[in-house]
Parts: C-alpha cells; sequence; structure tokens
C-alpha cells in the first residue's frame, strides 16, 4: 500500500514546521501549543533540511544548559533526516522506521516539498489488523489438517493430569 493511500495521510493535519534561523524558545512554545512532538525544519523552497524533536530539545537545549532564548533551532536540528515520498510503499518504510530507531517520517510529493508527516503509530495501526488476520488464518488452517495430532496431544495431557491427581491423591 502506498502511503498516500492510508487515511491517516489524507487526515493528518499540516505538519508544524520552522525555519533553521529560528529560536528554540518560540518554536518549544508552538509545539506545546499544538501538542507536536517535533517540528521539522523546512528551507525557502519548502524542501525538508532538518528536524527537531522532544528529545533532541532534551538532549542539547535542558541537559547541556543551553539558553532557548538564543539558541537556533539549525545549532540543535537533526540534519539528516530519512524523507518518504508519498508514493513509497508503506511496509517498506515501517521496516525501516523499526530497523533504524526513528519515529517520525516527514513524506514529500514529487516536487520534493512537505505535504505531511507520518509516524510509526500510524503505520501500525494498518498492520495490526492485516498480522492478526493471518495469525487467525494460519491458526485455522494448522488446527483442521493437523485435526488428529491435536486430538491425540488432548487425550495425552487429560491422561497425564488425570494419573497424576490419582498418584498425589494415593500419596497423601
Amino acid at each position: 500500500m502506498k502511503i498516500m493511500d492510508r487515511p491517516e495521510f489524507r487526515s493528518k493535519p499540516k505538519p508544524l514546521t520552522c525555519r533553521p534561523e529560528d529560536l528554540i524558545r518560540p518554536t518549544v512554545q508552538r509545539m506545546a501549543e499544538k501538542n507536536y512532538g517535533a517540528v521539522v525544519v523546512i528551507d525557502g523552497a519548502n524542501k525538508v533540511i532538518g528536524m527537531v524533536t522532544e528529545r533532541d530539545i532534551m538532549r542539547r537545549i535542558v541537559s547541556d544548559g543551553r539558553d532557548p532564548d538564543t539558541t537556533r533551532i539549525s545549532d540543535i536540528m537533526t540534519k539528516e533526516v530519512r524523507v518518504a515520498r508519498e508514493t513509497d510503499d508503506m511496509t517498506n518504510w515501517l521496516r525501516m522506521m523499526s530497523n533504524e530507531r526513528f519515529r517520525r517520517l516527514p513524506i514529500v510529493d514529487d516536487k520534493g516539498e512537505l505535504v505531511s508527516i507520518m509516524t510509526q503509530g500510524d503505520f501500525v495501526s494498518y498492520t495490526w489488523p492485516q498480522l492478526i488476520n493471518q495469525a487467525m488464518t494460519m491458526t485455522r488452517s494448522t488446527v483442521s489438517s493437523n485435526y488428529p495430532v491435536f486430538l491425540i496431544l488432548g487425550a495425552v495431557l487429560v491422561y497425564t493430569i488425570v494419573i497424576g491427581a490419582a498418584i498425589t491423591a494415593a500419596v497423601s
């Protein structure tokens, strides 16, 4: 499935953006007002050049004792940001996000301009129903084709419990 085909892609609010020259405090205030965990840093052509997350702020501002009123976004932003196209396969990106341990993925159009941001949670909401359906299908096919085996195993289990209870009662 393409990223652009996900319902979340169409219904998501516009990503929160800032410029590299912006200061940390006003940017964090905008993040807090909108309850966003990240801001995408864009240039004048709406191209992604970086990202700042809550974790970046904690590690590079709070922990380092930097002044949020004088520190610029460009001083703390992650510069090498993975960016997906809206026509990319969603499952491939979910795999990469999981393997490479990042949670937010800016999405660009065919001109490379930012159009959305997707999170691991957006992608996982798609895969859970598929995984549950696969597990149920596999269970049905395994149990039905191996019914005699499960019947014998069940009988052995019941026999073991009954004999164990009889021995325990005789010893007591």
